[in-house]
C-alpha cells in the first residue's frame, strides 16, 4: 500500500479516521492489533502491517520507537475484519431463526393445544391397543410404526406412514383417558408442522440441501471469529488488563468506533462460551462437517449404540425397518397391534421410566423397540428390544410374562463423546435445562445479532470522512502481516488451517476464495502503484 509523507492526512489501515472532528475518537496509544499509531498526539505515522513507523519526539528531537509487533495481531485482525464482513449476514439469519425456533415448545403448546393435550386429565388411562385401535378408526390407511404413550395431561401420539410421506408421518393424537381422537398432524419424527416449519427455516431456509449451506457456514465460522476476537480484545488491553477493562465497556469513551468497539468485544467476552458451544454442537449434525465427525466417533468407537432388533434367525433385510429406525415397508402388514401392552409392560418392568416411544416392527422377524424420550436434564434414553412374537399364542393371562427384553442399551453405557453430542444437541435445541436453556439461547441470539450491528457500525465510523479521500466504510487492516511470522510457526499454522480446512470444508473453501481473491487485488493494486505516477514523497 502507498502511504505519502503527510500521513497524518492519510486514513490508517484499519481505517482509522483522519478528520479532526473524529480525532477524539481514535485510540491514543499504538494499535497492537495492526501495529498502528491512531492517536491525534502521535506525530507523524506510517502504517503498514508489519508496524513500519515514522515517528519523531518533537522534545527531544529524536527518533522515538514504536514497539514492533509481531504478524499473529495483524493478521487476527485482517482475518477477524473480513470474516466479520463476509460471514456476519450468515451468522445473523442463524440467530434470528434460531431465536424463533427456541420457543417452539410455547409456540406448539398454544397453536396445538387441542392436539397435544388432555382437557380434563383423570382416572386410568385405556389399554394402549385400544387408544391404537382409536387411531386406526380415524387414519386406516398407513402403516403403524411409532406409538408415544400419553402420560399426565399428554394425548397418545399414533404414527402412520404412507409413501407418498417421504420422512414424515401421519400422527394421530388420541385422549389416553377416553380414547377420543383429538386430531391429526402431518408430523416429522414427532415435530409438530409449525416446529418442523421453524426447524427447516433454522436449519436450511426452506431450500433444502442447498439451504444447508448457509448455516454450515455459520457454525463453521462462528467458532473463528469468536476465539479471534477474544485473542484481539486481550492484545488490545496490553497496556492494563484488569478484569474490568476486560469484562465491561469503557463507558467513558466519547461516542465513536472506541464505544462501539467496547460493546461489541466485551459482549463477545461474556457470550464466548455459549457460542463456541452453538458452533459446536451446530457442526456435529451440519451436511459436510457433520459426516467427517460421524465417521470419527465410528473410528473412535465412540458413535451412538443402538439396541439389535434382529429375532433369532432373521436376515439382515428385516432389521430395524421402520420410520424411527429406517425405511417402512408401508406394507400395513406389521406386528400385531394388540401385543403393545405387553411389550410396553415388559418395559417398564425392565426399568424404563417417564416418556417412552414405540417403534412397531413391520415384519414378524424383527423386535419391538421402546426409548426413553426424556431430554430434559437427567437425559433419559436408555432403550430395549422386546420380543413380543409369542404372545398371540398364550392365554390372556400369560400375555405379559411372554414379552420379554431380548436385548438393552442403557444412556450410561454410552461412549463419553456419544454422551456430549447428545447433551449438546438438546442444548442447541433448547431442551436439556428447560426453560432455563431456551432463555440462554435467546441471550445468545440477541447478543450475537448486537454483536454483529456493532460490527458493522465500527466499520463505518472507521471510514475516512476527508472530502478529498472520503470513503463509504473504513479500509481493512494492511496486508501481509504474514510476514511477521517467524517461520516454523507460520508452517505449523499452514499444517492445521489445511486439516480444519478438511475437517470444515465449508470453513477451508471460503477461507481459500477469499486469500485468492486477496492475492488477485494485492497484485494488481501493486501493477497499478507500479505503472502510475506516484504523488511526491509517497513510499510503497
Amino acid at each position: 500500500m502507498s502511504v505519502s509523507s503527510d500521513a497524518p492526512d492519510l486514513p490508517a489501515p484499519g481505517g482509522a479516521v483522519t478528520d479532526p472532528a473524529e480525532r477524539a475518537d481514535t485510540d491514543t496509544d499504538t494499535d497492537a492489533d495492526t501495529g498502528t499509531a491512531t492517536g491525534a498526539d502521535t506525530g507523524t505515522a506510517t502504517g503498514t502491517g508489519t508496524g513500519t513507523s515514522n515517528q519523531t519526539d518533537s522534545a527531544a528531537g529524536t527518533p522515538r520507537p514504536v514497539p514492533q509487533p509481531s504478524g499473529l495481531g495483524p493478521l487476527l485482525a485482517r482475518l477477524h475484519f473480513y470474516a466479520g464482513v463476509l460471514v456476519a449476514p450468515f451468522l445473523l439469519v442463524a440467530a434470528v431463526t434460531g431465536l424463533l425456533y427456541t420457543f417452539t415448545p410455547q409456540l406448539d403448546a398454544f397453536v396445538y393445544d387441542k392436539e397435544l393435550t388432555v382437557a380434563h386429565p383423570a382416572g386410568t388411562a385405556r389399554p394402549l391397543a385400544e387408544q391404537v385401535d382409536a387411531a386406526r378408526a380415524r387414519h386406516p390407511e398407513g402403516a403403524l410404526v411409532a406409538v408415544r404413550p400419553g402420560t399426565g395431561d399428554r394425548t397418545t401420539q399414533v404414527d402412520f406412514t404412507l409413501p407418498e410421506l417421504g420422512e414424515r408421518a401421519h400422527t394421530v393424537y388420541v385422549d389416553p383417558y377416553t380414547g377420543k381422537v383429538n386430531g391429526r398432524l402431518t408430523t416429522w419424527y414427532g415435530s409438530t408442522p409449525l416446529k418442523t416449519w421453524l426447524d427447516d427455516l433454522h436449519r436450511n431456509l426452506h431450500l433444502g440441501a442447498t439451504g444447508r449451506y448457509y448455516s454450515e457456514i455459520a457454525a463453521s465460522w462462528l467458532w473463528v471469529l469468536v476465539l479471534g476476537g477474544l485473542v484481539l480484545w486481550w492484545r488490545r488491553q496490553r497496556r492494563n488488563r484488569t478484569a474490568r477493562r476486560l469484562l465491561l465497556p469503557d463507558l467513558a469513551a466519547k461516542k465513536g468506533v472506541r464505544r462501539t468497539r467496547g460493546w461489541h468485544a466485551v459482549t463477545g467476552v461474556w457470550l464466548a462460551i455459549g457460542l463456541l458451544v452453538l458452533s459446536a454442537t451446530g457442526l456435529t449434525w451440519s451436511r459436510f462437517a457433520g459426516s467427517h465427525f460421524g465417521e470419527a466417533l465410528d473410528s473412535l468407537g465412540s458413535g451412538t449404540p443402538g439396541v439389535s432388533t434382529a429375532l433369532p434367525g432373521a436376515s439382515a433385510d428385516h432389521q430395524s425397518g421402520h420410520h424411527h429406525g429406517g425405511t417402512a415397508s408401508h406394507s400395513g402388514q406389521g406386528a400385531d397391534p394388540a401385543a403393545i401392552d405387553d411389550v410396553l409392560a415388559a418395559a417398564r418392568r425392565d426399568g424404563l421410566s417417564g416418556p417412552v416411544a414405540i417403534d412397531v416392527p413391520q415384519d414378524g422377524t424383527t423386535a419391538w423397540k421402546v426409548s426413553q424420550t426424556r431430554n430434559l436434564w437427567p437425559v433419559g434414553r436408555d432403550s430395549v428390544a422386546v420380543d413380543a412374537s409369542h404372545t398371540s399364542n398364550t392365554s390372556d393371562a400369560s400375555h405379559a410374562e411372554a414379552a420379554e427384553v431380548v436385548d438393552r442399551v442403557d444412556f450410561a453405557d454410552w461412549p463419553v463423546l456419544a454422551k456430549l453430542t447428545r447433551w449438546g444437541i438438546n442444548a442447541h435445541m433448547g431442551t436439556l435445562f428447560g426453560l432455563v436453556n431456551q432463555i440462554l439461547l435467546a441471550v445468545l441470539a440477541i447478543g450475537l445479532t448486537c454483536m454483529i450491528f456493532w460490527g458493522y457500525r465500527m466499520w463505518w465510523q472507521r471510514r475516512p470522512t476527508r472530502a478529498d479521500r472520503g470513503a463509504l466504510f473504513g479500509a481493512p487492516p494492511a496486508r501481509g502481516a504474514w510476514r511477521g511470522i517467524p517461520y516454523g510457526a507460520l508452517a505449523a499454522g499452514v499444517v492445521v488451517v489445511v486439516a480444519l480446512g478438511w475437517a470444515l470444508p465449508l470453513f477451508g473453501i471460503p477461507l481459500a476464495g477469499f486469500l485468492a481473491t486477496d492475492l488477485v487485488v494485492g497484485a494488481v493494486r501493486r501493477r497499478r502503484t507500479v505503472t502510475s505516477p506516484t504523488e511526491s514523497g509517497s513510499t510503497v
